[in-house]
């Protein structure tokens, strides 16, 4: 998910049932015993043996919602509001009295030399304190008439009275936002800096490129936008990550084709790593990769490409991630090194989801000249809305919360009494193939002798991060160098390799000699992931030389048909592109037989976190998964339909009857915000191949109807309030409601229930969701103070029925569902509103504790859109049960007021 993801879709409102039905569970669970601790604390779940402490709260001081931080040579903490200014803390120590010792805040405004007016610089997402200076990555492009647009900036104090009075512009970046410039970060040898952007920064002109400097989208399937207007900015080349002197005058570009990375870090062998999201309005689709931990080494790419030529981590002209997360909002990223923490987290990576309230540990692994990992759960709390993070001088993890102008604390972790295990983390050696890479990795950038010689043995090597730095290596030097030596190359591994970068960097008068080259190769002897690499080759010289002549796409047909259909989804995925983008005789049949039986093999994508553990950790978020979970699209299936989409030839009209009615089924599949509008487009790009005079009858029966019903989301089809935004408290709101309600507006009334989401889930005379409780007889039974109390404040009053449970385990984590029952061995719980009868069970000796959860499934906020009348329809509509014949509505007979309580 992107960074502070707009609150727009899937969310849960109204469990006003739930909340208000007093029912009891027969399974309630004992509560462990209250402490007299801050309940922002209390909420926290940690490892055994760490501390918390909350700190300070800027909203509390009107000072905005913070989203970066730094540590500055004297030991204090400069933050900065996301939409504002920066500010400077001194912080007591660990063990003060703080009755007595006050955390200590003052906004930083700089006074210029020779200037009597003081400028603000702020909005920023990335903030550094190195060489006697703070470096401040804005990010903002909204007011146009400020010199202080997105960019890095260096800030200074020239005259030594501890205030910084100059600021300098080391280089201006387009792009802003959630997926705009992001962190900026120290290197090890702490001698340079690195910075990161997301996937709508475009790549400034840089003085060097460790990778590539020529992005396409390098992807033949059918190119299909986000339909939601999403992913539009930057086209081809993705988030990026540069290197970058002290001084800013020399960029060099290191990796690129992320999506929208907030943070990176280093482990102590002084590699790099970063924390990738993804779209979750992609979830169910064939393209979606969840959030990820990689290794970035130079010239890395990662494949981000727009809708649906998002590349497979299969490709080897990418590199894939080293730990699949799971769904999520990735912000921080950083190292334990420093921590006085025990040796296992010292050692440990830090991830931060935003969206789920999670801090994982993530634990390293050497796997040849890269890494395996694994993930923990280090610290959760729901909501925390997790932003920034480091280790402070003290050898403390401080962490903030807010973003997007939610509300902000700033919080400290430590372990027992922070005096232990003070020692930094001690460098690790390399082994053999870490240093093979990085010897490939001095060829990257420039033209240097004797790279081809050293480079080119290394294309056939068993470790995928040498075979990728070793055709980075070579694709740097002349190609007028290499060529002939690709063509005429035997080894079918180093041929692959040499056919990948001689596509990308050749021109098209070689096309059919490439592709000569490689139909030599004897398929049937490769391994899975060699043919996969070889139909990656053939994509790339189809795209970027172009289609051959008649009798070379018949050599390449002849060539891989006999190889399809294959073992494995993934070759099919590549056979059928190629096969149908060539007009391979009997593809449409072969490729229309899997669309009809395809199952989904997600073995590459397993992902460290279980979608279903996080529903119940955000309703904003954790609903959207619920959804998908209850009927999962087939994504094998989708990608066939998708290939299918642009094939004009070799239909015959009982596959067509069969690829069309195929989308009529699609339709009533669970996917992200985006799924039903992927497949509309997929479907109106096959409509464009068939017989005018038959298209009213396929557009009919791929379902145009159901789409037209709104199925992409009924919320944009609907009147949207006229505001002005309101944050409603009980009291104002209820001072509304008792103003009157009468005379009011029943078709207003039920798009403010559709616009503010409560139909997702409840249904009033048969319209809407069944997530939650029917509320047609709500209005009978609860006054209207009842009801904004619930909406607006929906965790204060939970029901035993329906609480979720924690159960914190004994090897570090919790799990978050309802109690359904148990036994003497297990707990078996819920966790999928949307499909209560699939459970699960955890085993009770692997339970440490559990605690009932405070924080109820439905968001808070949800009718901050409305302003008085129509928060004033809502009620009416809620009062009358959905009637538009009450006589609460307008020319109808006015009702007596509702009795408050």
């Amino acid at each position: 998910m992107s960074l502070f993801k707009k609150q727009s879709v899937w969310l849960v409102l109204v469990f006003l049932g739930y909340i208000l039905s007093g029912t009891s569970c027969k399974q309630k669970l004992p509560e462990p015993e209250k402490k007299n601790v801050d309940p922002k604390v209390s909420k926290l779940k940690l490892p055994e043996g760490f501390n918390a402490q909350h700190l300070y709260s800027p909203g509390e001081h009107e000072q905005g919602s913070w989203v970066a931080m730094t540590f500055d040579n004297k030991g204090r903490m400069v933050a900065c509001d996301q939409y504002g200014n920066l500010y400077r803390l001194t912080i007591p120590a660990i063990g003060a009295d703080t009755t007595k010792e006050k955390i200590k805040v003052e906004k930083l405004d700089l006074q210029i030399v020779g200037d009597t007016n003081k400028i603000k610089i702020g909005f920023a997402q990335g903030l550094l304190y190195a060489f006697n200076s703070l470096y401040v990555m804005v990010n903002d492009e909204g007011d146009t008439t400020v010199k202080r647009r997105s960019g890095l900036y260096r800030l200074q104090d020239t005259n030594n009275d501890d205030q910084f009075d100059k600021v300098t512009l080391l280089k201006r970046l387009e792009g802003d936002g959630e997926h705009g410039p992001h962190s900026v970060v120290l290197s090890p040898d702490k001698k340079s800096l690195y910075v990161i952007a997301g996937n709508f920064t475009k790549i400034p002109k840089m003085d060097n490129y460790e990778g590539s400097d020529n992005w396409q989208i390098d992807n033949i399937l059918p190119l299909i936008r986000d339909p939601n207007g999403h992913d539009n900015t930057v086209n081809t080349h993705g988030g990026w990550i540069a290197h970058v002197d002290s001084m800013g005058t020399k960029w060099d570009l290191v990796s690129s084709g992320f999506r929208n990375p907030f943070d990176l870090t280093f482990n102590a062998a002084g590699d790099m790593f970063t924390f990738d999201s993804d779209m979750e309005w992609d979830f169910g689709l064939p393209w979606y990769r969840p959030i990820r931990i990689c290794h970035v080494p130079s010239g890395g790419e990662f494949g981000w490409r727009p809708g649906t030529d998002k590349w497979s981590p299969s490709f080897p002209d990418n590199l894939p991630a080293i730990l699949n997360v799971g769904q999520g909002s990735p912000t921080s990223f950083f190292s334990g090194q420093n921590a006085h923490f025990p040796e296992k987290y010292k050692s440990a990576l830090f991830a931060f989801d935003w969206s789920f309230g999670i801090i994982y540990a993530v634990h390293l692994d050497v796997d040849g000249s890269s890494y395996k990992a694994k993930g923990e759960e280090f610290v959760s709390g729901s909501p925390l809305s997790l932003t920034d993070g480091l280790v402070g001088p003290d050898g403390a993890l401080y962490f903030l919360t807010g973003g997007r102008k939610l509300e902000s604390s700033l919080y400290r972790v430590y372990y027992g009494d922070n005096k232990q295990n003070t020692e930094p983390l001690a460098e690790v050696p390399l082994n053999e193939e870490q240093k093979i890479r990085r010897k490939l990795e001095e060829f990257h950038g420039q033209p240097k002798p004797g790279a081809i010689d050293f480079a080119w043995p290394y294309l056939k090597h068993t470790d995928r991060f040498i075979r990728f730095a070793a055709r980075v290596a070579i694709e740097h030097q002349p190609v007028s160098q290499w060529m002939e030596k690709a063509l005429a190359e035997k080894d079918p591994v180093t041929l692959t390799a040499a056919i990948i970068g001689l596509a990308r960097k050749g021109d098209s008068s070689v096309k059919d000699r490439a592709i000569s080259a490689i139909t030599g190769i004897n398929y049937s002897q490769l391994s899975d992931a060699q043919q996969l690499d070889l139909l990656r080759a053939f994509e790339l010289v189809l795209y970027r030389m172009g289609l051959p002549g008649t009798a070379v796409k018949t050599q390449m047909a002849s060539y891989l048909s006999p190889a399809y259909p294959a073992k494995s989804n993934e070759l099919n995925r590549e056979l059928s592109k190629v096969l149908v983008y060539i007009d391979a005789p009997e593809a449409i049949q072969k490729t229309m037989a899997l669309l009809a039986t395809a199952t989904d093999d997600t073995t590459n994508q397993n992902t460290f976190t279980n979608s279903s553990d996080l529903i119940l950790r955000n309703p904003q978020y954790g609903l959207d998964i619920a959804n998908m979970l209850s009927k999962v699209p087939p994504a094998q299936q989708t990608f066939y339909a998708t290939v299918l989409s642009q094939a004009k030839e070799g239909w015959t009209p009982e596959l067509r009857e069969q690829y069309f009615h195929w989308f009529y089924t699609a339709f009533t599949y669970k996917g992200g915000h985006s799924f039903i509008g992927f497949v509309d487009k997929a479907r109106k790009s096959a409509l464009k191949n068939v017989d005018k005079a038959r298209f009213a009858y396929f557009n009919k029966l791929s379902g145009d109807s159901l789409v037209q019903k709104g199925g992409i989301d009924i919320a944009n089809n609907l009147k949207q309030p006229k505001g002005p935004d309101v944050d409603w408290k009980i009291p104002q709101a209820d001072s509304v409601a008792a103003s009157g309600i009468t005379n009011r507006d029943y078709e207003n009334g039920k798009a403010m229930f559709a616009v503010s989401l409560c139909i997702q889930c409840h249904a009033i005379k048969g319209e809407g969701g069944n997530v939650g409780p029917d509320l047609t007889q709500l209005g009978t039974r609860f006054s209207y103070k009842d009801m904004l109390e619930a909406i607006i404040e929906p965790s204060k009053t939970i029901s035993d029925q329906f609480g979720s449970t924690i159960f914190y385990l004994k090897e570090g984590g919790s799990v978050l569902g309802r109690l359904i029952s148990q036994d003497k061995e297990n707990y078996t719980i819920s966790q999928n509103p949307f499909a209560p009868q699939v459970t699960r069970d955890i085993v009770k000796k692997d339970v440490l504790r559990t605690q009932i959860s405070d924080v109820s499934l439905m968001l808070p906020g949800l009718i901050n859109r409305l302003n008085a009348d129509e928060l004033k329809d809502l009620l009416a509509y809620l009062k009358s049960g959905g009637n538009s014949q009450d006589s609460i509505f307008s020319n109808k007979k006015d009702s007596p007021k509702l009795k408050k309580h």
